[in-house]
């Protein structure tokens, strides 16, 4: 059955509207409305709100993206075929792999669905960490099918131990690396041993590293899983371009995978699915290695800043290799939160179990600064 055809039916089986409600299939940014809607989607977004709750990036596309949606502009009124076919060679140009080993979402979200309705059944659970990026766990959990949770470790890391021993009979495993929320990242060998211990003890489990924060990674002992998933049938990696290259509303994202893998994952794709400006935008910005290290170096500074003001006022800071920070406030996080919203500053929303810790998605340098002063009466 085409994916349109299955896709519909199957949500008309879980009651139609619930599965195609806003929370499910909107992007990464959703996070930050996840349950409570902190962004309240009934009144406008308040005027000069500055926003450091859905980890965007607060400087945008780059002038070459920019370019090239304006150039795109006029192609708006045909179906975006031609424009799939460039990314997917920009993408496979810029990893050194082969086109027939990309698959294309609309953003990193869609690549996320599409495992876990690839890889899960009633039979075959989804593995996943607590807390970590929730919306695949969610996506089972509606389509009837188990999921199990692992609470991450003291150092806010996922436990992969504990993850590898209950992934026997798996469908999917959801490894978040660098981790959101809790901003921790595995470096090479630790990847590299924990897919293999899932393969040697659940050979038909596949797994998912997700890499959206990939290009803030200052751990030197990180390193990205795309050579393995290029060649190992059961491990494949997302990326967005929702981050670094700051196009979160445009709705961009890719899978790498094992070209039999990719085969497989396209056909749960919604066809024609992501609009010809963000593909064009996309193409133009993957390799445009200049405007990733201004990035990486605003958020750098940026993050830096921030660390030095929280722990000057005396609370730990997690390790973040992300474009955002969780604190430990000691403390229940949420008169801090509507403080700071009443003076214009939205900040992360809960993550259980972490229940005294705030996440901090890092804006502009002004931006921090504005934030940090009125964190400082907010936190007393």
């Amino acid at each position: 059955m085409p994916l349109y055809r299955r896709y519909f039916v199957s949500a008309l089986g879980l009651g139609g509207v619930g599965l195609m409600s806003p929370p499910l299939l909107s992007g990464r940014g959703s996070e930050g409305r996840l349950a409570t809607w902190a962004r309240d989607a009934s009144a406008p977004e308040r005027a000069g709100l500055i926003r450091l709750d859905s980890n965007e990036n607060p400087n945008g596309p780059g002038a070459r993206a920019i370019e090239a949606l304006q150039a795109m502009l006029h192609e708006a009124n045909r179906y975006p075929d031609a424009a799939e076919v460039t990314l997917m060679e920009a993408i496979a140009r810029e990893h050194g792999v082969s086109p027939a080993n990309v698959v294309l979402g609309a953003g990193s979200g869609e690549i996320l669905r599409m495992c876990v309705e690839a890889y899960t059944s009633t039979s075959k659970h989804l593995v996943s960490a607590a807390p970590t990026f929730e919306p695949p766990a969610r996506f089972a959990r509606l389509l009837g099918r188990p999921v199990v949770e692992v609470p991450v470790d003291s150092a806010l890391r996922l436990d992969l131990d504990a993850m590898a021993a209950r992934s026997t009979g798996a469908g999917l495993v959801f490894f978040c690396n660098p981790n959101n929320p809790t901003a921790t990242v595995h470096g090479e060998m630790a990847v590299k041993s924990f897919v293999g211990r899932i393969r040697r003890a659940s050979p038909e489990t596949v797994i998912l590293v997700d890499e959206a924060y990939h290009e803030y990674v200052d751990d030197r002992t990180y390193a990205t899983a795309i050579p393995m998933a290029v060649a190992d049938p059961k491990v494949v990696v997302s990326r967005t371009f929702s981050k670094v290259f700051g196009m979160a509303g445009l709705r961009a994202g890719y899978a790498i995978a094992h070209a039999d893998t990719a085969r497989l994952l396209r056909e749960y794709r919604v066809g024609s699915g992501t609009s010809v400006l963000a593909l064009a935008t996309a193409a133009a910005t993957i390799g445009d290695h200049a405007h990733i290290a201004d990035e990486q170096r605003k958020n750098r500074e940026a993050k830096a800043f921030t660390r030095a003001f929280f722990e000057g006022a005396g609370y730990k800071v997690g390790p973040s290799d992300t474009n955002f920070l969780m604190i430990d406030l000691r403390r229940d996080p949420q008169p801090v939160r509507a403080a700071c919203r009443q003076q214009g500053i939205a900040v992360g929303r809960p993550f259980p179990p972490l229940d005294t810790w705030l996440r901090l998605s890092i804006g502009t340098m002004d931006e921090m600064r504005q934030a940090t002063a009125v964190l400082r009466t907010a936190l007393g």
